[in-house]
C-alpha cells in the first residue's frame, strides 16, 4: 500500500511540476477576476501545507523558512502581503524536494498517531499522519485545479488584439 502511495505522491507532484514550468511566467502574479489569490500564492500554498500536514503535525521540523506560513497559510492573500514572498523558483525547489521526504514519513511513520488530533477548516479531523498525507494529496489536486483556473480565466480575459 505504501508503494502505491508513494507512486501517487510522485505523480500528483510531477503533474504540479510540469503545470508550474508550463505557466508563463509574466502572469503568476496576476489576479484574475473572481479569484482571490493569484498563481504564485498557489503553488507557495501547496508547498506550506505539505510542510505543515505531514511534517509539523507529525511533530518533525518543517523544512521550509518561517516566511512561507506568513505568505501562503490558509487565510492568507497577496493583497495582505507585507514584504517580499519566496520566488517562485525557490518554490519550485522545495516542490521538487518534497516528496522524496513525504515518501519517507509515508514508509516510517503512516500508521502513527498526531501528537493530538487536527482538525482543519473544512472540519475534517486528522489522528494520524497517514491520514495527514493523504489530505495532503488531495489539498495538492484542489489547488493545481485552481492554477488551471486562474490560468484560463487569465486567457479569457486578454484583450484581444487581431484587427479586422
Amino acid at each position: 500500500m505504501i508503494k502505491n502511495i508513494s507512486n501517487h505522491i510522485q505523480t500528483i507532484r510531477s503533474l504540479t511540476i510540469q503545470s508550474l514550468e508550463k505557466l508563463n511566467p509574466a502572469f503568476i502574479s496576476t489576479i484574475p477576476k473572481g479569484f482571490n489569490n493569484h498563481i504564485h500564492w498557489n503553488f507557495g500554498h501547496i508547498a506550506y501545507i505539505q510542510e505543515r500536514l505531514v511534517f509539523e503535525l507529525s511533530g518533525e521540523k518543517m523544512g521550509i523558512s518561517s516566511e512561507y506560513e506568513t505568505f501562503f497559510a490558509a487565510g492568507t492573500a497577496p493583497h495582505l502581503w507585507q514584504g517580499n514572498p519566496p520566488a517562485i523558483l525557490e518554490i519550485k525547489t522545495v516542490l521538487q524536494e518534497q516528496p522524496q521526504r513525504i515518501i519517507s514519513v509515508a514508509e516510517n511513520r503512516f500508521t502513527d498517531s498526531l501528537p493530538s488530533p487536527f482538525t482543519n477548516k473544512m472540519g475534517i479531523t486528522f489522528h494520524t499522519v497517514g491520514e495527514c498525507i493523504l489530505f495532503s494529496i488531495f489539498h495538492e489536486g484542489m489547488h493545481l485545479e485552481t492554477i488551471k483556473r486562474i490560468e484560463k480565466a487569465r486567457q479569457i480575459s486578454k484583450p484581444n488584439t487581431k484587427h479586422s
